[in-house]
């Protein structure tokens, strides 16, 4: 607080009427009575320069930090999308499996419609990589391996049917065409000899 107030008595009534005399007198309270608190803004140096705040900042995280905080976590997302990839690759070959198993069965029952059918790539996934034939003339079946066939794995399975010709009751001049049967994951007929058309070539 201040050392000395302005004496009441010694007031005049024309000072204390006068509003700038009340403005001197409530700002010399307002300051007694309240307790000071340094400006934060005020220059601690001379130089009239802020002085630097510890902590206002984030300091520079260093290896060893990004390591401790960041490493699982990168390595739990490698382990994660392996996983993934995994299963992919897993549910990929089954449903290939399954394509190739209906069309199977729709030609052992039916007879066809051979399209749509699985490529020779998903059928070799799936796990059938066997397909039967039989020639329309003589009835000869024979297991075909896909693998040995030499045409684009992107290549549908219908379209291998015209492909094969029998040997068995062919000419020289003629051999007869074969119907595809079904698919097999195992050679279920000895395969005899059969004939590829750029063998002919």
């Amino acid at each position: 607080m201040p050392d000395s107030f302005p004496d009441a008595s010694a007031i005049t009534k024309a000072q204390r009427e006068s509003p700038r005399w009340l403005v001197v007198i409530e700002h010399e309270l307002h300051t007694a009575l309240t307790p000071s608190v340094a400006n934060p803004l005020q220059p601690s140096s001379a130089s009239g320069i802020a002085a630097k705040l510890e902590g206002r900042c984030n300091r520079t995280m260093g290896t060893k930090s990004r390591e401790v905080i960041w490493g699982g976590r990168v390595g739990a997302a490698k382990i994660s999308a392996e996983h993934t990839r995994k299963r992919a690759i897993e549910a990929a070959r089954e449903a290939d499996g399954a394509d190739a198993f209906a069309w199977s069965l729709r030609m052992e029952g039916f007879g066809g419609p051979a399209q749509p059918s699985p490529t020779i790539a998903q059928c070799l996934n799936g796990g059938y990589g066997w397909l039967e034939i039989e020639c329309k003339r003589c009835k000869t079946r024979a297991s075909i391996p896909l693998d040995a066939v030499r045409r684009s794995r992107d290549t549908p399975i219908w379209k291998l049917e015209s492909a094969f010709r029998c040997r068995s009751c062919g000419t020289k001049r003629y051999k007869p065409p074969v119907h595809m049967i079904k698919l097999t994951q195992e050679r279920e007929i000895t395969p005899y000899r059969w004939v590829h058309p750029d063998d002919e070539r």
